[in-house]
C-alpha cells in the first residue's frame, strides 16, 4: 500500500509535458534551448545592430527546429527570458513575440503563433511585422503577413454567439520619441486561419485615440511616460491611463502623458465598449499613492497647475536630450529589463 502511494505521488509530481514528450525528444528540445539561449539574449544585449540581427536570425531558426519536435507545445522554454511567451486561456495556442532594435528610432517585432495539435505535430504561423509599410495601422483586418507588430503580454478570451475572440495586449517601443500600447483581436476561421483586428471597438473620436472606424486600438504616448494598460479581472475591464497633451499640442502623440485618471473598455455583446471612468463607483483610500488623481474639473477643463506637476515628473524621468548610442551597455541593459517585463504586463 505504501509503495502504491509513492508511485501515485511521483505521477502527480511529473511535469505535464512528460506524458506527451518522449525522454529522447525532451532531451533534444533542451539541447536546442541551451544552444539558442545565448542568441536570444544577444538580440537584446549585443552592442552592434548587425550582431543583434544576426542573433535574431540564428535564434529564429533554432526555435523552429525545437518546435518541430513532437509535442513541443508542452515545453515552456523557461530559460529563455528575453522572449515573450503567452498562452491562450484555453491553451489552444501560444504566441512568441520579441523585437530587434537597429537604433533608437527603429524597432522591428518578430513573432509566431503555435497551435496545440492532437498528434503533437507542428502547426506554426509566422508573423511578419508590416508596421513600417503602412501609414494606417488601425485601418483593416490583417493576416499574418501584414501583422502590426507588438510584444504581447496578455491574452483575454471572450466569447460572443459561440465564437471565441482572443484580445491581445501588446507593447511597441516604436521610435525615439514615443511608445505604443496595442489592443488587437485575434480570431480564427473555420479552417484555423488566424486574422487580426475587426470592428470590435466602440468609442467616440478623440485626439488621443485612433480615429473611427478602428480595427485595433492604439495608445501612443511620450517616451518614458509610463502609461499603463492591462486587463483587470476584478472589474472585468481593460483599464488604461487617460492621456493628455503636456503642451496643448494634440497633433503630436509624443506630447501625450498620463494625467492621473483612467479609462477603460468592457466586453459587451461582442465589442469592447468604452467606459469613461472605470472607478466611478469605487471608494479609494486617500493614503494610497496609486489612486487616480484627476486633473480635469467637472466641466472637463484642464488643471494647468496639476498638469505642470505631472509633466515635470515625467521630464525628471527622461534621459538626457542627447540619446545614448545603441551600443551603450547601460542603455541596452535598461532595454533588456523593459523587454523582459513583457509577460507580466507591467509596462
Amino acid at each position: 500500500m505504501k509503495r502504491l502511494f509513492v508511485i501515485l505521488l511521483l505521477l502527480l509530481n511529473t511535469d505535464s509535458f512528460s506524458q506527451s514528450i518522449s525522454p529522447s525528444d525532451l532531451q533534444q528540445i533542451k539541447n536546442i534551448e541551451s544552444r539558442i539561449k545565448g542568441y536570444a539574449d544577444s538580440i537584446v544585449k549585443a552592442d552592434d545592430w548587425f550582431n543583434r540581427f544576426q542573433a535574431d536570425s540564428i535564434f529564429t531558426r533554432g526555435l523552429v527546429r525545437a518546435l518541430k519536435v513532437p509535442y513541443s507545445f508542452e515545453y515552456n522554454f523557461d530559460s529563455i527570458q528575453s522572449i515573450s511567451k503567452v498562452y491562450a486561456p484555453d491553451s489552444s495556442f501560444r504566441i512568441f513575440t520579441w523585437q530587434v532594435m537597429k537604433d533608437l528610432s527603429y524597432y522591428r517585432q518578430r513573432g509566431a503563433i503555435q497551435m496545440r495539435t492532437q498528434d503533437g505535430s507542428l502547426k506554426l504561423f509566422p508573423l511578419f511585422d508590416y508596421s513600417d509599410f503602412t501609414k494606417a495601422p488601425t485601418d483593416s483586418v490583417r493576416d499574418t503577413k501584414r501583422w502590426i507588430g507588438a510584444i504581447y503580454y496578455k491574452i483575454i478570451l471572450k466569447t460572443f454567439n459561440n465564437k471565441k475572440y482572443y484580445t491581445l495586449l501588446g507593447f511597441d517601443e516604436n521610435d525615439a520619441r514615443s511608445n505604443k500600447k496595442w489592443i488587437d483581436i485575434l480570431t480564427f476561421d473555420t479552417d484555423g486561419t488566424p486574422h487580426f483586428g475587426g470592428r470590435y471597438f466602440s468609442y467616440r473620436n478623440e485626439y488621443n485615440k485612433p480615429p473611427q472606424p478602428a480595427f485595433r486600438f492604439c495608445l501612443e504616448y511620450k517616451k518614458d511616460a509610463s502609461a499603463r494598460m492591462n486587463y483587470d479581472p476584478k472589474y472585468d475591464m481593460i483599464i488604461f491611463d487617460r492621456l493628455v497633451s503636456e503642451s496643448a499640442d494634440n497633433d503630436n502623440k509624443y506630447n501625450l502623458i498620463p494625467n492621473g485618471d483612467y479609462e477603460g473598455f468592457k466586453w459587451v455583446d461582442g465589442r469592447w465598449v468604452y467606459v469613461n471612468n472605470p472607478f466611478e463607483n469605487v471608494i479609494f483610500d486617500p493614503k494610497q499613492k496609486e489612486n487616480p488623481a484627476n486633473i480635469l474639473d467637472d466641466k472637463g477643463n484642464r488643471n494647468e497647475k496639476k498638469l505642470e506637476e505631472i509633466s515635470k515628473k515625467n521630464q525628471d524621468k527622461q534621459q538626457p536630450q542627447q540619446p545614448a548610442a545603441p551600443n551603450d551597455p547601460n542603455k541596452i541593459n535598461d532595454k533588456k529589463k523593459q523587454y523582459q517585463r513583457g509577460e507580466n504586463g507591467d509596462y
